[in-house]
């Protein structure tokens, strides 16, 4: 499910939608980052994510990708649709493969 939300996004991120186009612009992301390329980088990270072989570089790439997006909203006091979709992308990892996060207690 975020999986195709993700998805939905990098394509409105092509299309240039006005709502992302004016977060965006309010958080001064535009003139440095083109919404192209930030479309590019989402879909990658989604790909990577859903392909069995390399879930987990995907994982550690939508952690990034999610809490940046979702620290630019809470600094522009926007609803933080970015952690709501990494929670979703946690719980999913843990569901796959517990073991991912229980290495780091176990060391």
């Amino acid at each position: 499910m975020p999986a195709l939300l993700l998805i939905i996004s990098a394509f409105a991120k092509f299309a240039g939608a006005q709502i992302i186009v004016d977060n965006l612009t309010k958080a001064g992301i535009i003139p440095y980052f083109p919404l192209p390329l930030l479309g590019l980088l989402e879909i990658s990270c989604v790909i990577l994510y859903l392909i069995p072989k390399t879930w987990k570089i995907g994982f550690f790439l939508l952690c990034g990708y999610l809490g940046g997006a979702g620290a630019i909203e809470i600094s522009q006091h926007l609803a933080p649709t970015g952690f709501i979709l990494l929670t979703i992308v946690w719980i999913g990892a843990y569901l796959k493969n517990p073991e991912l996060f229980l290495t780091a207690i176990k060391s």
